[in-house]
């Protein structure tokens, strides 16, 4: 018997598949044969999807709480430029015509 070349699966591929486990309409030896993957790659895909099911939703992510801190310096930003142009309208290039 010989080896298959390793393949990459496109992300869709791979979501098509893993839908298809969770209906349970099929088993996974005919969703394996189906899609010519073997059984426990279709489970670590599976796994995969429930393990970060959470993110999808915007769980604890560190980007989350890093765009937090970063709109919460762009407000303190905003309200000290509107502070400058409202103490000094002139330096600010705004005319009272």
């Amino acid at each position: 018997m010989t080896r298959r070349k390793r393949r990459n699966h496109s992300s869709a591929f791979k979501a098509k598949v893993v839908l298809a486990a969770l209906k349970g309409e099929r088993t996974l030896a005919e969703l394996s044969e189906q899609f010519d993957v073997h059984p426990n790659q279709i489970q670590d895909w599976k796994r995969g999807l429930v393990e970060g099911a959470e993110d999808v939703f915007g769980g604890n992510t560190p980007d989350a709480h890093h765009n937090d801190k970063e709109v919460e310096k762009l407000h303190v930003k905003i309200g000290q430029l509107a502070m400058e142009n409202d103490f000094c309208p002139k330096c600010s290039g705004a005319t009272d015509e």
